[in-house]
């Protein structure tokens, strides 16, 4: 199977005269399951729909890249990528990148800054009457109002600001096909506003045709603006129904005269749709227009690892997983697992090693509710905070059998696990130990994120103790098994809620008492649709009500983040070394 067509010669040279949809995108093309504009358009040609695949166009010159094949007979998608532009382009402390894991050669400056309005803008000026659907994660994360960190306020969404005729929110397998087949005889507002996890612009009038039974009116935008409480009390809406597991609620939102109408998703994927998207025949590889530009990065990352899941139900305050994938989890099957499993042993270099058999959270396949009538009435953004659901059946005797026939797979040597783990889903499982043994390169990485309670609570991560836990746990088994092995934490700085006080005992006890020597640290950045964002921007709790500190100038962020540095002298009372940027 070649890959999706680029350029005007590729597309002839399928004998094709016309395309129904052109997909543009922020990112290089690669044609592999673990990137979007690829899934999407493999997932339309199966269909029988002629795609093709226009990657990082030039917005800067006439526009040629958005013009040179033509008006699609269906609609232009338009993604900014695997990241949201914003936090592909600056650091925490709001520096411009110097490079771009998604482009060839690691090259920066391939991508503008919110490369979907960007994007949609220029296809609007060329081609008015051509539907452009927006989508991925930029566009997921921004559909309703929302805090910018990158320009300190509030934005719109981004189908006021883009000028895009609908928002595709979440994962796009079955929603995309909905669409296209939607448009098949021209443009229907009335049709493709009834579909499912699909976001419009509409009038008062619209709106006030809808079921009041199965509408929720937010706060406007103007009023979000005006008032941080009413902002919060907008998210905590957003974010309890994005986590039911049937949502039926319609979210309206005024902005000026229009009416952002938010459709609710429809039922989660199957375990054979998921599958299907996987199954799809990828080339599994960049494509031949990179060659000579150097290696992707973030292609060298992924090309010999393998996703078992989407979802995570952990819930974490500062992450956007929920918000995009679900908190449900939706496992593929093992024949599926393994079958690409045995792609990967095929491909001319691969060595025996799986980089990751992963996920969003490694330790979560096939986890879900006891009870799934619980689980329907169920409204915690999370699973595992406050404390871990007593429905929740965190059995990891199926992910374990699922290892145990990866690694029977010839032509595997080694299978590691590079994803984050869950150590508070571990129990007396013995999968820390078969994760030693077996898949382990010699750094396992969890992530406590802090030490400190209350900010703990407010990050939505379990308590430190269960961190000291397994630390311990980890070292008896490496002494044990004659492991030379190292944990790895992960810790964010500046999160709301987080004092230098907070920084400095943190310091005390990792790099003190515990004696690690950090490496895979961070300074918060607050991104869109997240619980963290809402605290840093308003500095309250959003479901209490309570106020929260937040290190909001550069110059605070900094001397929180230098703690993690801090020489000894500073856990004798002195200020850690400024660190330089």
């Amino acid at each position: 199977m070649a890959f999706l067509p680029t350029t005007l010669k590729e597309v002839r040279a399928r004998g094709w005269d016309a395309l129904d949809v052109i997909l543009f995108t922020g990112d290089a093309y690669i044609d592999h399951p673990a990137f979007g504009a690829a899934v999407l358009g493999r997932l339309l040609e199966a269909e029988g729909y002629r795609v093709a695949i226009v990657p990082q166009p030039n917005w800067r010159d006439d526009l040629r890249d958005f013009a040179k094949l033509g008006a699609p007979r269906l609609f232009f998608g338009v993604t900014a990528g695997a990241m949201d532009s914003m936090v592909n382009h600056y650091t925490a402390n709001l520096r411009l990148r110097h490079d771009d894991a998604y482009t060839a050669g690691g090259a920066a400056g391939f991508r503008p800054d919110r490369a979907v309005t960007v994007y949609t803008q220029c296809l609007k000026r060329l081609f008015p009457h051509v539907p452009v659907v927006i989508g991925g994660i930029e566009a997921s994360l921004r559909r309703l109002t929302h805090y910018d960190y990158w320009s300190d306020s509030l934005h719109p969404s981004l189908l006021v600001t883009s000028g895009a005729d609908l928002l595709s929110y979440g994962m796009g397998d079955r929603s995309i096909l909905q669409i296209a087949r939607a448009l098949e005889n021209g443009y229907n507002a009335k049709l493709l506003r009834r579909l499912p996890q699909v976001a419009f612009l509409a009038d008062a009038a619209y709106v006030d045709r809808l079921d009041p039974e199965r509408t929720i009116r937010l706060p406007s935008h103007e009023r979000c603006c005006a008032s941080k409480e009413a902002f919060g009390a907008h998210f905590a809406v957003i974010e309890t129904q994005s986590n039911l597991l049937h949502p039926v609620a319609t979210l309206v939102e005024a902005t000026g005269d229009r009416m952002v109408v938010v459709n609710p998703p429809g039922e989660p994927l199957s375990t054979e749709e998921l599958d299907r998207s996987f199954d799809l025949p990828y080339e599994r590889a960049p494509h031949p227009r990179y060659a000579g530009r150097g290696p992707i990065p973030a292609w060298e990352m992924i090309k010999h690892s393998v996703n078992i899941h989407r979802g995570c139900f952990g819930g974490c305050s500062f992450c956007t997983i929920s918000a995009h994938q679900g908190k449900f989890i939706r496992s593929r099957s093992e024949r599926s697992i393994l079958a690409e499993v045995e792609r990967i042993t095929r491909m001319p270099d691969f060595r025996g090693y799986l980089s990751d058999v992963g996920a969003p959270s490694a330790n979560m396949y096939r986890m879900s509710g006891h009870d799934r009538t619980l689980c329907e009435r169920c409204r915690r953004p999370s699973c595992l905070h406050p404390k871990r659901c007593l429905n929740l059946d965190n059995n990891h005797r199926p992910l374990l059998a699922l290892y145990d026939r990866i690694r029977a797979v010839k032509g595997i040597k080694k299978a590691f696990i590079g994803s984050g783990i869950r150590y508070d889903l571990f129990d007396d499982s013995p999968y820390l130990e078969t994760v030693l043994r077996h898949h382990t390169s010699g750094r396992l990485k969890v992530a406590p994120e802090h030490t400190e309670e209350h900010v703990l609570q407010l990050m939505r991560k379990p308590p430190f103790a269960l961190f000291e836990r397994l630390n311990a746990d980890f070292h008896a088994i490496c002494r044990r098994e004659g492991l030379p092995y190292q944990l790895i934490p992960y810790f964010i700085s500046s999160h709301p809620g987080c004092t230098e006080q907070d920084m400095r005992a943190l310091s005390e006890k990792v790099l003190g008492r515990l004696h690690f020597n950090l490496e895979q640290v961070q300074d918060l950045t607050p991104t869109p649709m997240t619980l963290s964002s809402v605290l840093f921007w308003t500095g309250e709790d959003p479901y209490t009500r309570r106020k929260v500190y937040v290190a909001r100038s550069q110059e605070e962020k900094r001397r929180q983040k230098s703690w993690f540095f801090a020489p000894q002298g500073a856990q004798r009372g002195r200020r850690p070394k400024k660190m330089k940027n």
